[in-house]
């Protein structure tokens, strides 16, 4: 079993590891896309309002730039370790057991604007780019991603869980992975869509499916350890289950 995360805006400062390596990453197949962002991003680092345009940022967040500009010299840490936010705190990955650890790294893989996917075990530096960015003189990401992205994960020997954002998820689909979508369940019956503890949910199904014992190979099989460990999940086709919250 594979799970695919989101990434997050925030990331972790610093690191121990050696600078950014692409020949060390998981997914070598991505790595041409990924110099190609990496010197995109260096090279408008010197442009700081080209920065804070391309890339959404506030004038709280130039900092951002300075990450951007060091991407090939800073340090690196695991990629679990780099992203940080809501999915990131329920996931826990620091309270984890040795052997909880050990399956983390085994089990899961973080989407990436950047990189493409990740491994949780892959050494990365901070950097700022997203998904919805548009770098000068270039496409769209899914226009860049989607042709490399998307036979790399379908030849994913592996069941597939996709928990990546919308805008993620376009940049290079998951044809045959199974998709979990939250909603919020009223008195009366009703539902929505939850928004802001979305990602809250998520980080406590990944967490659920690294802690299993099972040998998770099907949606049934899925459904049954989130619902083991007290979630509501329902099956709705082959490839898609609903997590209801009250």
């Amino acid at each position: 079993m594979l799970v695919i995360l989101p990434p997050s805006e925030t990331k972790s400062d610093g690191g121990s590891g050696a600078p950014l390596d692409l020949d060390v990453l998981s997914f070598p197949a991505l790595n041409e896309n990924r110099k190609v962002l990496g010197d995109a991003i260096v090279t408008l680092a010197a442009d700081l309002d080209g920065s804070r345009k391309a890339l959404d940022l506030g004038q709280s967040q130039l900092a951002e730039v300075d990450r951007n500009a060091d991407l090939w010299l800073s340090p690196t840490r695991p990629a679990i370790m780099r992203y940080t936010g809501v999915l990131y705190d329920a996931l826990d990955f620091s309270g984890l057991t040795r052997a909880g650890k050990t399956k983390a790294a085994d089990r899961l893989a973080i989407g990436s604007a950047l990189f493409g996917v990740v491994r949780a075990r892959d050494p990365i530096p901070a950097y700022r780019l997203s998904g919805g960015s548009k770098l000068p003189g270039m496409g769209t990401l899914g226009a860049l991603w989607k042709p490399v992205l998307t036979p790399e994960l379908d030849a994913v020997d592996d069941f597939l869980v996709d928990l990546r954002s919308g805008s993620y998820q376009q940049l290079g689909p998951a044809k045959r992975a199974v998709t979990a979508t939250v909603v919020t369940q009223a008195p009366d019956g009703s539902r929505k869509v939850v928004s802001h503890f979305n990602k809250h949910y998520k980080g406590l199904i990944a967490r659920d499916l690294v802690n299993t014992r099972r040998n998770v190979k099907d949606i049934n099989a899925l459904a049954a350890v989130l619902s083991d460990a007290g979630q509501h999940v329902e099956i709705d086709g082959p490839t898609s289950i609903t997590v209801v919250t009250e």
